[in-house]
């Protein structure tokens, strides 16, 4: 009886696959959303994250109820995944496993026992000769290519339906693909200062050349011949950086435009409420993780009309999508929104009513029906 009793109240095992923890310097989206909605599964699931060991990490620890197994390098990290797989099966009960599809798949068809399902947040495809040298770009190129081979008979969730149209265009079956969109935590995200005096934009993301944030480099001058008072925010990290400063210097703006760096939690949310425009101008997200947290601070959001970017705003309501990589375009906008104070407080508020429709709490329960559904089936 007590083995029954002890069997029963086992919770099962969740090993996800992801290529970096929330607390390695080069998280970024991926890792925003495994850490919000798993930490929330903690009660209900044994959770266990395999991913890369980066410099000063332990290679075995538990975070907030979640235990961490990291192996390999950034560029190696593919190549350790099965093996390390094998290892923590013997030491670990695991009941699903849960594939991560960002940057090259792990081709776990080949080498996993267990149930499996996938997460793909946003596919580079020919973007990633902007960010790297041809034989990697090349080498993730074509990696992608082979995701409907090895992904294609087991469920794909999807953060929103930009990656979901680019999965079934793939030629994944669409009845295979579920959407769980990233949330917001409301009650950190929220407008916790005054707008600044003078007008002020904030560009919050990592600092890729992929990003195109020189986009937004290119359309300042402009900006600056009709609004003469303007600060600018880049906050964020990553190998871009230096180009985008010769750049700002290029442009003689860079007394108007700030590069921060990396900024702790509380200085993000207070650039976020206090900045009257916040701008994205990536060409390709799986989702703009970025551009909810500046709505949910009451800042309106100006984006491209790109892949998952265009879906968190509800345009000329909660801010403007202007045209992909036209700096002209973007500058044109931000004029009409910087001269006019009131309708950015306006705007702001209306930013911060979009924003709470999205929260965490929504996306970890999604997952949950989606995991147990999958356990069950496992266990036929």
């Amino acid at each position: 009886m007590e083995l029954l009793k002890e069997k029963s109240e086992r919770k099962p095992g969740i090993l996800v696959i992801n290529w970096q923890d929330w607390t390695n310097p080069l998280s970024g989206g991926a890792e925003v959303h495994f850490y919000e909605i798993f930490k929330r599964l903690v009660d209900d699931f044994n959770i266990f994250l395999l991913c890369t060991h980066f410099k000063g990490a332990k290679s075995i620890e538990e975070l907030e109820g979640i235990k961490i197994y990291r192996v390999g390098s950034r560029n190696t990290f593919n190549f350790w995944v099965p093996r390390a797989y094998k290892r923590i099966r013997k030491r670990e009960r695991i009941d699903l496993v849960i594939e991560d599809l960002n940057k090259i798949p792990f081709y776990g068809k080949i080498f996993v026992s267990e149930n499996r399902i996938a997460i793909l947040h946003h596919l580079f495809g020919k973007k990633i000769y902007t960010e790297t040298n041809p034989i990697f770009a090349s080498y993730v190129f074509f990696a992608e290519r082979l995701i409907p081979k090895f992904y294609d008979d087991i469920p794909i969730i999807a953060i929103s339906e930009s990656s979901k149209e680019v999965l079934v265009k793939m030629g994944i079956p669409e009845k295979n693909i579920e959407i769980v969109y990233n949330g917001i935590d409301l009650n950190r995200y929220f407008p916790q200062k005054k707008k600044t005096e003078e007008p002020t934009i904030v560009c919050l993301n990592r600092m890729k050349r992929y990003k195109r944030i020189d986009i937004l480099l290119e359309a300042i001058p402009e900006v600056l011949r009709k609004i003469s008072k303007l600060k600018v925010f880049i906050v964020g990290e990553g190998d871009d950086l230096p180009r985008l400063k010769k750049l700002a210097f290029k442009k003689r703006i860079e007394k108007v435009v700030n590069f921060t760096g990396f900024v702790p939690e509380g200085e993000k949310i207070s650039l976020l409420s206090g900045s009257w425009v916040s701008v994205n101008t990536s060409p390709i997200e799986g989702w703009g993780l970025t551009s909810i947290e500046a709505q949910a601070c009451g800042t309106l959001s100006v984006v491209p009309d790109s892949p998952g970017l265009r879906e968190t705003v509800k345009d000329g309501f909660s801010g403007y999508i202007y045209r992909c990589e036209d700096a002209q375009a973007l500058s044109e906008i931000l004029v009409k929104l910087l001269k006019d104070k009131k309708f950015i407080l306006k705007m702001g508020k209306q930013a911060r009513e979009w924003a709470s429709k999205y929260s965490w709490d929504n996306s970890k329960e999604r997952m949950k029906k989606i995991i147990e559904a999958n356990i069950k089936n496992n266990s036929r």
